[in-house]
């Protein structure tokens, strides 16, 4: 909880210069962001080794994943993707202040070289299509993406399923009305789907 709460000064600092998180979610900055961000642990598989959170921007989910990880699940490996740099400062300020071992990438997803992860998460940052791809790309064979959507999300993963097969599982998000999807065994699709693929 401490460092949560550092996390919480920091980013409040921060925000005032860059915009990490908009000025409207201040106020709920612990349900709309950092609890939206720590329920993805519950759905990890406790063998996973290595989590990459993409478009990492102000720490959510993956600044705070890391947080939680390192009590409870110390031997995850977390690195934070952000492409933006003073977004990454702030993430690189931040992980040294909170004596956080992690890794920090500042480069744009499509630059990266593909990597066998365990986990891949990304949170309002592309549409599920996108993001689907982007786990394609870095997920190991068993791995599992993590997304948070909103109350629309039906109609993201219809258009995800024109283009990729994989098996989805919804979770009621704890901090609205939206839902986690747990997305794995993803392929691409080269007839078309729809959403009785699910």
């Amino acid at each position: 909880m401490a460092r949560l709460d550092a996390v919480v000064t920091l980013l409040d600092r921060w925000n005032r210069a860059i915009n990490l998180v908009s000025t409207q979610s201040l106020p709920h900055l612990w349900t709309r962001h950092i609890l939206d961000s720590a329920q993805l642990l519950r759905f990890v598989p406790s063998a996973a080794q290595d989590w990459r959170d993409i478009g990492s921007g102000g720490g959510f989910p993956g600044l705070v994943v890391a947080i939680l990880a390192q009590e409870k699940s110390p031997s995850l490996r977390v690195t934070l993707v952000e492409s933006d740099k003073r977004k990454a400062a702030f993430l690189e300020t931040a992980a040294r202040a909170l004596d956080l071992d992690i890794d920090i990438l500042s480069a744009r997803e499509e630059n990266l070289p593909e990597s066998p992860c365990d986990v891949v998460s990304a949170r309002a940052v592309a549409p599920l299509t996108t993001l689907v791809g982007w786990a394609h790309r870095h997920l190991q064979p068993k791995g599992l993406a993590l997304f948070p959507k909103g109350a629309g999300h039906a109609a993201e993963l219809d258009a995800a399923l024109a283009s990729w097969h994989f098996r989805v599982q919804k979770h009621h998000s704890l901090s609205g009305n939206g839902a986690i999807l747990g997305i794995d065994r993803i392929y691409p699709r080269k007839t078309g789907g729809s959403a009785a693929d699910r």
